[in-house]
């Protein structure tokens, strides 16, 4: 009960008491915090960021119609291969040189620490897949600017070089492979036609064609002997046939013909006059014709008629002898069959030596199938690898002329950096708000504590409290001159602490206007 605290109510004018008593204290030390919180705020180096994004394309219309004809470069994490390619030794040397730091000359080791701490402030990011931003910080705005805006530049020129190069030494790769496959072609091709040339025989496919040959032979050999069995039958019929007709039918003179050709004539005249009068050109023609047979016919009987008397020997008639058809048939169709039945002997024998040969050539193709099959395998192989690699040269060229034309992947500044105007970070109002709020606080949570668990009595009803007795009478005290004059000093120092404080706040930010400006 004794150790009791005081409730709040009764604190209240304990710390106001204190507060006058140490009013000199609890301003010292707001302003030692005011002015430290300033101080250091000053102090620390103020960081300006600038930021730079830059947009990779990985696909446009010259890529959409060269699709299936060439490879465009393509990156899987960008923001890595970002970070290999700015924090390379050539890009750190050109970073230096545009953020002035070369100008001093400095040697090898302080280069090296320069280009640590570029890397430790620089910072590349990818927000998406097909953006990478690349940031840096620096305490001067200026290099700031000029630093990320070469960063960004270096990191697209040296993409661009390392796409163009990787193009070209695939080119340069496929064809190498395609002069190599080139020179094993030809060497395959020369001791396949050279065993071509020693085997005649030995040719792709011979082994089929000799069994397809022999076969078509011996299918030919059976059809021209069935052909020749039946042409000899009928050689045998016909003969047969010829033996029992007459090779003669009937003898018939000149004259009797001119009749018959006389009588047609007229049969012929008498239909045209029917339906023509006598000038018409056919009819005309046949009257011709009859004058001629009928002269004909009149110098045929006087020959007949002087025949006897002017010659010496015997008589002769010129009869006409008119053959048999039939036989004439029957001996035509005989000579027939005997010349086909000859022609398909001749066939045969033929087909036959042409069976032996192609079996001859069989067994010679067998025995050279092996190498030949070897030698065809291995030239087939380089043949296939080498028009495969025509193609990937075609499309490896494709793709070179693409990068080298920037039309593959390609690379564009979406954000361009800017100069930063304000510095990240806490900055100096941060700092003097900081100051101010702690200055404040911290005496007056000092100032709280102490009046808190100070064990000393400092009001009646805590010695009521503490005594359990009531308190009858106070005593108050009476400050005298000198101590109001001692307080009246520390009131005027306390003013001009917190004016003194304020008036280097309002300097301070005048100062940091002016600069600005």
């Amino acid at each position: 009960m004794a150790n009791a605290m005081a409730p709040m109510g009764e604190l209240v004018p304990v710390l106001l008491t204190e507060a006058r008593r140490r009013k000199l204290a609890l301003g010292t030390m707001f302003a030692i915090i005011a002015i430290a919180a300033l101080v250091i705020g000053v102090s620390l180096p103020r960081k300006y960021e600038s930021s730079t994004t830059i947009l990779v394309q990985e696909s446009n219309i010259v890529t959409g119609l060269m699709e299936g004809r060439a490879v465009a470069t393509g990156v899987a994490d960008r923001a890595s291969i970002a970070r290999e390619v700015i924090f390379s030794r050539k890009v750190m040397n050109e970073i230096l040189g545009a953020g002035g730091w070369l100008d001093k000359q400095p040697s090898a080791i302080d280069q090296d620490r320069m280009i640590e701490a570029i890397t430790d402030r620089t910072k590349i990011t990818s927000p998406r897949d097909n953006l990478i931003q690349i940031t840096y910080a620096d305490n001067v705005p200026e290099r700031s600017f000029h630093v990320t805006q070469r960063l960004a530049e270096m990191f697209i020129q040296e993409s661009l070089a390392a796409k163009e190069r990787e193009s070209r030494n695939a080119f340069e790769f496929i064809n190498g492979q395609v002069e190599s496959y080139h020179k094993k072609l030809t060497d395959a091709e020369d001791k396949l036609k050279a065993y071509r040339e020693a085997n005649v025989d030995a040719r792709p496919g011979g082994e089929a064609d000799s069994n397809s040959r022999i076969a078509q032979l011996r299918s030919q050999i059976e059809q021209a002997r069935l052909e020749l069995m039946e042409q000899r039958a009928r050689e045998s019929s016909l003969v047969s046939q010829v033996s029992g007709e007459s090779e003669i039918t009937a003898v018939q003179t000149r004259a009797s013909t001119y009749r018959v050709q006389l009588a047609e004539l007229q049969n012929q005249l008498d239909r045209l006059l029917l339906t023509y009068t006598d000038d018409y050109p056919d009819v005309v023609r046949i009257r011709h014709q009859i004058q001629d047979i009928q002269d004909s016919l009149k110098r045929d009987e006087q020959q007949r008629a002087l025949a006897p008397k002017s010659s010496k020997g015997p008589s002769q008639i010129d009869d006409s002898i008119q053959y048999n058809p039939l036989y004439q048939e029957l001996r035509s169709k005989l000579n027939e069959a005997r010349r086909n039945g000859s022609a398909t002997a001749s066939r045969l024998s033929v087909t036959e030596g042409m069976l032996n040969a192609e079996l001859e050539r069989s067994k010679r193709i067998a025995n050279s199938e092996n190498a030949l099959s070897e030698l065809t395998r291995d030239y087939e192989v380089n043949r296939d690898i080498y028009q495969d690699l025509l193609k990937r040269r075609e499309n490896a060229r494709v793709s070179m002329d693409l990068d080298a034309k920037q039309q593959g992947l390609t690379f564009r500044i979406q954000e361009p950096a800017v100069l930063p105007i304000r510095p990240t970070g806490l900055r100096l109002m941060h700092f003097a708000i900081a100051g101010l709020a702690l200055g404040i606080l911290l005496p007056l949570g000092l100032l709280f504590g102490y009046a808190r668990f100070d064990p000393r009595v400092r009001s009646a009803a805590q010695i009521e409290r503490m005594a359990g007795v009531p308190v009858l009478a106070t005593i108050p005290a009476y400050p005298t001159p000198g101590d109001r004059r001692r307080s009246a000093l520390h009131g005027t120092v306390l003013v001009v602490i917190i004016v003194g404080v304020l008036l280097t706040y309002a300097a301070m930010y005048w100062i940091r206007l002016e600069v600005m400006r």
